[in-house]
């Protein structure tokens, strides 16, 4: 990872071993977000009482623009945590669901909406319910009855459409997720503004 990395020890050794781990993880972090500041860790050893051995607590701070994500990955009960690698791994895959979703919460503010392109009716199967509209581009795009909601019965060779193209393809190739008539209403508006 191309960030500062800080790693802590308390009640245990360092260890080069262990260091290596987490800036391997570190590293697959950039997969889901790579606009991160710096990343804290601190490995700890908690002893506990009446019982042999110890657990392994990881925390882990990672600083990104507009907040902090910071993960106490400590389970008092969880046997599993007597081996630092498998702490390690578990803080480290939740503080992977915590910057997805950091990523995702990002992502939802700034929405991009489809621009529909232009064609022009070239194909209307009106007893059937779908039709072909000729993009600008040549290209021949599907769309059912529903793509066009009530304007479908209004539909006729020739008329200029909007049209919003789905990201996968249908059966009989690129498909319309909704086609909408441009009327001599749109027209009018348009000039006026």
């Amino acid at each position: 990872m191309s960030i500062p990395i800080d790693i802590s020890f308390r009640d245990i050794d360092p260890s080069p071993a262990i260091e290596a781990r987490i800036r391997e993880k570190a590293a697959t972090l950039e997969h889901f977000f790579d606009r991160a500041i710096s990343l804290k860790a601190v490995v700890e050893a908690r002893h506990r009482h009446q019982h042999k051995g110890k657990l392994y607590n990881v925390r882990l701070h990672l600083a990104v623009p507009g907040q902090d994500i910071m993960v106490n990955h400590e389970h008092k009960q969880d046997h599993a945590h007597e081996d630092v690698y498998v702490a390690i791994r578990d803080a480290f895959d939740a503080l992977t669901r915590r910057v997805e979703d950091h990523a995702r919460r990002r992502s939802d503010r700034v929405k991009t909406h489809a621009v529909p392109d232009h064609g022009r009716v070239a194909k209307l199967m009106l007893q059937e319910g779908y039709g072909f509209v000729q993009m600008s581009d040549g290209q021949e795009v599907y769309f059912h009855k529903n793509a066009a909601g009530n304007s479908f019965d209004k539909l006729a060779v020739g008329d200029e459409v909007r049209v919003i193209v789905q990201d996968k393809e249908g059966e009989k190739g690129p498909q319309a997720s909704l086609v909408t008539p441009i009327g001599k209403h749109h027209l009018q508006d348009g000039g006026k503004r």
